[in-house]
């Protein structure tokens, strides 16, 4: 297979999952570390980041894969609460700045470009006892810690990632309750988050164009997760639309304010809005952005990040009950072709990536895009044959280049090359029409 000239290949970790030293150097706990040390089997068999893949000490091993595999891009999220313990500049770590310091400095001398990003979901604990990002308070927080993070690195980073997939961290954070606060609030706090994200990102980003962006001449978007949907029948029109509901309350709840007009779809509000008031609430459950707000959204991403990973079929699912909850609201149903190979939640469906990618286009406007993460899972972990991996990516590139499309890159979610640890964040599976929704 011959790839297109400038064809960028990459790797994509989070610091939870790859640095392990928790509590080194001064590093102050996150969320993830609060959870996974409370014990009740919270994540499977009670593992924790503590240690991960070691990634804070051993990093010059992951340098050597890196190198190995010839990649062009690397990209790795920073921990706030590694840099900055309480969350503030109040106190910083220099030796988290250190660590960090010497990742940049050790990918540019080997000429890989470093993509960065500032939020995977390790949100320092003591923001969290503030409210975290249920509070308005956050949005505030995040622009100082993401100023702290351009003037530090933004010297040699030149793409920057703000919030890593902020529709998955919202549902599963406060709408399911399954990753840290864990406490869930179905049809509510979800949506709370996400207004919150969005305002933070949008903030950040005037931050870099207002202070950064003349002197440093990088690029700053977000990562917004995307798996493609196909309507169950497709001669049913209520399938039809539930399929398009589907992507409005994927996708489309955080790409159209970014991209589009700083706003969200409007069958998302009309959705969410009936819902809310056949179940007694006074005004939707989805907050309203002002017009001010709205014009401080609009156009905040300088390139389209979004991470695909399988694909769904989806069937209108009427909310007969009023039942509170984000696929409630959507009235859809989803699930997977029983036809499709599987390993976990992962339906191998290579056309579904062209066929999300045409959609982007065509719907935002062509935008250069990056794929910031694509992959599948590990099988049996003492083999070494990596067969169906390989078929994967193989399908995945040839619809990829099926498509006509204006610079897209590609990072592949690290696994056994670089270690990437994968921990089981759950003690049991979802619910398969959940499953699209997670990493």
């Amino acid at each position: 297979m011959a790839f297109p000239a400038g064809f960028g290949w990459g790797a994509a970790t989070s610091a939870y999952q790859v640095e392990g030293g928790w509590d080194a150097d001064g590093k102050g706990p996150s969320v993830w570390d609060t959870f996974t040390h409370q014990g009740r089997e919270r994540v499977f068999k009670n593992q924790t980041g503590d240690v991960a893949c070691g990634s804070y000490t051993l990093w010059e091993e992951d340098l050597k894969c890196i190198k190995q595999l010839g990649l062009t891009h690397y990209r790795f999220s920073l921990s706030w609460s590694r840099l900055l313990p309480d969350g503030t500049t109040g106190f910083i770590n220099q030796k988290g700045i250190d660590y960090y310091n010497k990742i940049i400095d050790d990918l540019l001398k080997n000429r890989v470009i470093p993509i960065v990003t500032l939020f995977h979901f390790d949100l320092p604990q003591a923001l969290e006892d503030q409210g975290g990002w249920l509070s308005e308070t956050i949005i505030e927080s995040f622009d100082n810690y993401a100023r702290f993070c351009f003037s530090t690195f933004g010297d040699r980073v030149k793409q920057w990632i703000t919030i890593n997939e902020p529709n998955i961290f919202s549902l599963l954070a406060y709408e399911f309750g399954i990753f840290p606060p864990g406490v869930p609030h179905p049809g509510t706090k979800g949506y709370q988050a996400a207004h919150n994200l969005i305002k933070a990102h949008a903030r950040s980003w005037h931050s870099y164009d207002s202070l950064f962006r003349k002197e440093q001449k990088g690029k700053v978007s977000l990562a917004i997760f995307a798996g493609w949907v196909e309507p169950a029948d497709p001669n049913s029109v209520s399938d039809q639309e539930a399929a398009k509901r589907a992507m409005a309350f994927q996708l489309d709840f955080f790409a159209k304010p970014i991209f589009i007009d700083g706003d969200y779809p409007e069958v998302v509000k009309s959705q969410i809005a009936l819902m809310s008031k056949k179940q007694g609430y006074p005004s939707s459950r989805l907050p309203e952005f002002t017009e001010e707000e709205k014009r401080m959204i609009k156009g905040t991403a300088d390139f389209f990040a979004v991470q695909y990973y399988t694909t769904r079929l989806v069937k209108y699912q009427e909310n007969e009950k009023g039942e509170l909850g984000f696929l409630q609201d959507a009235e859809v149903e989803v699930f997977p072709d029983p036809s499709w190979i599987s390993l976990k939640w992962v339906y191998v469906v290579p056309w579904g990536i062209r066929k999300l990618l045409k959609y982007i286009k065509d719907t935002y406007n062509n935008p250069v895009i990056y794929i910031t993460e694509n992959g599948f899972p590990q099988g049996d972990p003492a083999s070494f044959d990596d067969t169906q991996r390989w078929e994967y990516f193989r399908q995945t590139f040839q619809e990829l280049f099926k498509e006509t499309l204006v610079n897209v890159h590609w990072d592949r979610r690290a696994t056994v090359s670089l270690g990437h640890f994968r921990g089981e964040y759950f003690h049991e599976e979802l619910p398969d029409s959940q499953w699209n929704l997670c990493e």
